[in-house]
This record gives structure tokens, C-alpha cells and sequence, in this order.
């Protein structure tokens, strides 16, 4: 059986208004990842993927970069219990 992991991860930057989230909805699709990502108010976007132990990395990865016009100043990970708690991949508001 292959390892389930949970990552909640922050990011820094220029990251709101350059097709962040929408990015990493069809990439933790495309993965098999599930989880969600949002806005926040002071500017950072948030997200928490679940999903194989690689597709969260590949995500992970992603946060770090994000889509060409993002820059991204730093990206803070937490790794946390695995809960299975969701069935798809959402942007949240």
C-alpha cells in the first residue's frame, strides 16, 4: 500500500491574481490529489493537499514555483495526519 501524506502549506508573494489557484486545482487533479486552496486576506494563498506521498511533493513543488507570472517569496510546509477527508480538489473562499 502506498503511503497517504497531508501537506498545509503557505505561500508568500506575488500570488493572487496570476491563475494560482486555479493552477493547482487542474495539477491536484490531474495528481490525484484532494485537499483545497483559497485566498487570504493579507495577500498569501493557503492550501492542503492530500493524496500518494509524490503527488502531494508534486504539489509541494508547485507551491514553491507557481505559474509563470507568480513570485513566490517564501513557502512555509507543514506535513500533518493524513485524514482522507475529502473527495475532490476545491478552490474555497
Amino acid at each position: 500500500m502506498r503511503m497517504k501524506v497531508r501537506a498545509h502549506v503557505l505561500v508568500s508573494g506575488i500570488v493572487q491574481g496570476v491563475f494560482f489557484r486555479s493552477e493547482a486545482r487542474r495539477l491536484a487533479r490531474q495528481c490525484n490529489v484532494t485537499g483545497w486552496i483559497r485566498n487570504l486576506t493579507d495577500g498569501r494563498v493557503e492550501a492542503v493537499f492530500e493524496g500518494e506521498e509524490k503527488n502531494v511533493e508534486k504539489m509541494v513543488e508547485f507551491c514553491k514555483k507557481g505559474p509563470s507570472s507568480a513570485r513566490i517569496s517564501s513557502t512555509q510546509i507543514s506535513l500533518e495526519n493524513h485524514t482522507d477527508e475529502f473527495s475532490d480538489f476545491s478552490i474555497v473562499w
